[in-house]
C-alpha cells in the first residue's frame, strides 16, 4: 500500500499507517466491542493527557497511536520512547485513521492501547482507614466512570465490581473517569466471591436503601468501610442488602425519591471520609 511501510518496523521506529483497511487499525477499532476487550485483555484510552497519565502510572502500553503532525511534540516523543522501552509499538497515522479508531467527529490526536488491570477479590486485604466501594449491577458506563473518578477524589482504596456490572474498560467508562481509572484499583467479584469477602470484612459494611430508616450522616463509620451501592433502576438486591450490615438513606427534601447513582455514591463517599477523618 502506498505511503505505508511493510513488515515489522525496526526497534524504535515509528510505523506509518494511512490505510483504513490496515489489520492493526481493525484490531484497535475492534476493542470497542466488549467481547474483544475480554478476549484480548486490552482497552483503548483516548487523549494525550489520559495516555500520559497511564504511562506515568506504570500501566503497560501495547500500542501508541498519534497523528502524524504531533509526533515531534515533546510529550508525544517521550510517550513514544516509553512505549518502545516497554516493548510496545508506535504508529503515526492519518486523520482518517484516527477518526476510524476513535469513532468521534473530532478525534483525539493521541490514542493508547493498554493492558487491563483487575485485582482478584480474594486478594483484597482492607486496612484500617480504607474505604472501598462495591457496585452491584451497574449498567451505565458514564455512572461507573464518574464513580471511579469520585473514588479517586476522596482517596478510596478501590472499587469492586460485583456480578454483571458494565465493563470499566469500555471507551465511554474510561472517558468518564478522566484518567482516574489509572489511579484507582479495580476488582471483579462474583456474588459468591463478594459474599466471602464481606464475611471476613472487619469494619463497616453500609449500603443505601429506600426502606432504610437511618440517616447516612448519623452512622458510626468504623474502618475499613465497604460502601455497597446497587444498580440504577432497582438499587441493592435483597442478597446485597442483607450483606450490608447497615442500611442508610439520603433524605430528600423535594418530590424526588432518589438520586442518580453516581451522585448518591458521591454523597456517601464524602460523608464517610468526613466521618472517618473527623473533618
Amino acid at each position: 500500500m502506498s505511503g505505508e511501510r511493510r513488515g515489522p518496523p525496526p526497534p524504535g521506529a515509528v510505523k506509518q499507517i494511512t490505510s483504513l483497511a490496515n489489520p492493526i487499525v481493525k484490531d484497535i477499532r475492534g476493542l470497542a466491542l466488549a467481547k474483544n476487550r475480554k478476549a484480548s485483555g486490552l482497552f483503548v484510552a483516548e487523549g494525550l493527557k489520559l495516555v500520559a497519565d497511564a504511562v506515568e502510572a506504570g500501566w503497560h502500553i501495547r500500542t501508541l497511536v498519534h497523528a502524524g503532525n504531533v509526533g515531534s511534540q515533546p510529550l508525544v516523543s517521550r510517550l513514544a520512547a516509553a512505549t518502545h522501552a516497554r516493548g510496545g509499538t508506535v504508529l503515526s497515522v492519518s486523520e482518517a485513521v484516527l477518526a476510524k479508531i476513535s469513532r468521534r467527529d473530532n478525534p483525539q490526536t493521541v490514542i493508547g492501547v493498554f493492558e487491563q488491570r483487575l485485582t482478584p477479590a480474594a486478594a483484597i486485604k482492607p486496612a484500617t482507614g480504607d474505604v472501598w466501594i462495591a457496585l452491584e449491577a451497574v449498567r451505565d458506563p458514564g455512572n461507573l466512570g464518574t464513580i471511579i473518578r469520585t473514588a479517586d477524589a476522596v482517596g478510596a482504596a478501590g472499587v469492586i465490581l460485583v456480578g454483571d456490572t458494565v465493563d470499566p474498560f469500555s471507551t465511554e467508562a474510561v472517558r468518564a473517569t478522566m484518567g482516574s481509572i489509572f489511579a484507582v484499583p479495580l476488582a471483579r467479584a462474583s456474588a459468591a466471591e463478594f459474599a466471602a469477602l464481606a464475611a471476613r470484612w472487619g469494619g463497616t459494611i453500609v449500603g443505601t436503601h429506600l426502606a432504610a430508616t437511618a440517616d447516612y450522616r448519623a452512622v458510626d463509620y468504623r474502618t475499613p468501610v465497604l460502601l455497597v451501592m446497587g444498580g440504577e433502576q432497582a438499587g441493592l438486591t435483597d442478597v446485597a442488602a442483607k450483606i450490608a450490615r447497615t442500611l442508610v438513606k439520603i433524605p430528600m427534601a423535594g418530590k424526588a425519591d432518589s438520586l442518580n447513582l453516581a451522585v448518591a455514591t458521591a454523597c456517601m463517599l464524602f460523608e464517610i471520609k468526613r466521618a472517618v477523618l473527623k473533618l
